[in-house]
């Protein structure tokens, strides 16, 4: 065996092991077998005369010197990519393969566009786009960054915020029946409703541009966590709900969906770029966070927000 290389290769396949959980989950995450992941696990304990890992059908758990041997890993590992970093210097150009999840719609109708033009600035990239808006493990889905629309509450990850999605009342012309528009909450109260979860169900609180709060009690016709679902109700005059502001702004300029109670908004939703800590992060990701920060300067329906989450 090449004492230098092979042994920092068998390094950095077995903290992939640990961090993802299983051999099985390590393999998917660094495009190889198991058996190849079992064998290079095999040529590192047997070069160290050591056990590290106890196996069985249904667990893994680290033995005593593997638990060591993890720990001081993480750290030579970060160590010899912020060495590697400072040599490369101005040549760290990006490049390889960055996992991305996104918001199913948000992902689709917005970021698209920023997208290939950080794909266009940097070539030697290419990106998985991944759109989804269930929970995820970064370490076993493999998964470089994500954007998340809403409240993030996991202190495990930096959470940076880029923006603020205005949300307003809407509802079909057709729905109204010939009534004029709603003009205050209390108006809304009465009327069908639809709901985005996981937002909101059961209740919508609006505030006006003083900052005064009213929370409606609300029984959906319809609950979907598909905001193109809730706009495609709304057009089908099922019910009224409360939307991002840029998903209905074509049917709001052509009539088919009208603005309620237009001094009261919902509460914005903040947008973050998402990512665990790491002592060193790949070019290709700290140019992807350092991109997506200035494009929401021009994305249109959030309003710019940039900082870091109290306590990240």
């Amino acid at each position: 065996m090449k004492p230098s290389l092979d042994r920092l290769a068998l390094m950095q396949t077995f903290v992939r092991i640990v961090e993802a959980g299983s051999l099985s989950a390590a393999a998917l995450q660094m495009n190889a077998t198991q058996p190849t992941i079992s064998r290079r696990l095999k040529a590192l304990e047997e070069s160290l005369g050591l056990t590290l890992l106890h196996r069985t059908t249904h667990a893994m758990t680290l033995t005593e010197a593997g638990a060591r041997y993890f720990e001081r890993a993480k750290d030579l590992l970060a160590a010899w990519g912020e060495f590697e970093s400072g040599l490369r210097g101005s040549i760290d150009e990006p490049q390889g393969v960055l996992r991305v999840v996104a918001p199913h719609a948000f992902g689709q109708h917005h970021l698209v566009g920023p997208l290939s033009e950080y794909l266009e600035r940097y070539p030697k990239v290419s990106v998985e786009w991944l759109l989804h808006d269930a929970p995820l493990n970064f370490i076993e889905q493999g998964v470089d960054c994500a954007i998340r629309v809403g409240a993030v509450s996991d202190l495990s990850v930096v959470a940076l915020k880029l923006a603020e999605v205005p949300r307003i009342v809407v509802g079909s012309p057709a729905l109204l029946d010939g009534h004029p528009a709603p003009r205050t909450p209390d108006d809304l109260a009465d009327l069908p409703w639809l709901a985005l979860r996981p937002f909101y169900r059961n209740d919508v609180t609006l505030r006006d541009a003083d900052g005064t709060e009213v929370s409606i009690a609300i029984q959906p016709r319809i609950a979907s966590d598909s905001l193109y679902a809730i706009r495609s109700a709304l057009l089908r005059d099922v019910g009224i709900a409360v939307v991002s502001a840029w998903v209905v702004e074509d049917e709001l300029k052509r009539g088919a969906l009208v603005q309620l109670a237009p001094d009261w908004e919902a509460p914005p939703l903040p947008v973050y770029l998402m990512y665990p800590y790491a002592a060193h992060y790949p070019a290709k990701l700290r140019s992807f966070v350092d991109f997506m920060r200035h494009a929401m300067d021009v994305l249109p329906g959030a309003e710019r927000s940039c900082s870091k989450r109290a306590g990240v």
